[in-house]
């Protein structure tokens, strides 16, 4: 009965974090590009119907991704069974639904209209926020399926490796919150940030 409720959550904790993960990339894929080049009254359109009901499906895969994933990691936790892998993958995803929570969501209210306030500002600081998670996204992914699987699995946490790893992922999320965008500006540009952060962190786990 246990292992048939861990299977469940792992699927659960998949079936969310797609949901949430394609929502982010549809936000910085698709939706920036068309808001760019759509007529006045689509734009408005758009801001008033559709991207309210994308960013609810968003925070809300980002909120059951992240209790599922809770549910996950406590065992591993209680058992010693956390690695280098599963806490860096941990820590981004952890700041990723911070971000949803406590910048994106509250920033895109006042960018799509829906309170008060300076709407531009509002949008360069979700966007901004969602330009991180997008980056985070794909060392993340790498850190939590890798985790189970490389070398070390079990064997608890620790090293030079796992110490330069934390301080990048804090030294990032503090961009996000009062940095700029940087080479983040476009989606190519990201794309190529997210892959180049993943390759410095297997080759911190390999060879430091």
């Amino acid at each position: 009965m246990i292992e048939l409720i861990s299977i469940l959550t792992r699927w659960l904790h998949l079936l969310f974090g797609i949901t949430w993960i394609g929502m982010l990339y549809y936000f910085n894929f698709v939706q920036g590009s068309y808001f760019k080049q759509a007529t006045p009254e689509a734009l408005s359109d758009a801001k008033a119907k559709l991207a309210p009901n994308a960013l609810w499906w968003f925070r809300w895969g980002a909120m059951l991704t992240f209790i599922t994933g809770v549910i996950l990691i406590e065992p591993l936790v209680r058992n010693g069974l956390l690695n280098n892998y599963i806490v860096l993958g941990a820590l981004m995803g952890t700041f990723m639904f911070l971000n949803v929570w406590l910048v994106i969501w509250p920033k895109q209210k006042i960018a799509l209209g829906m309170v008060e306030g300076d709407g531009p500002a509002a949008a360069a600081k979700a966007l901004l926020a969602s330009r991180t998670n997008t980056l985070f996204s794909a060392p993340m992914a790498l850190g939590m399926l890798a985790g189970p699987h490389a070398g070390g699995y079990g064997t608890g946490v620790g090293g030079m490796d796992l110490w330069i790893g934390i301080a990048i992922i804090v030294l990032l999320e503090a961009n996000a919150l009062f940095g700029k965008q940087g080479p983040m500006t476009t989606v190519k540009g990201v794309i190529h940030s997210s892959l180049g952060l993943t390759a410095i962190f297997i080759l911190l786990m390999i060879y430091i």
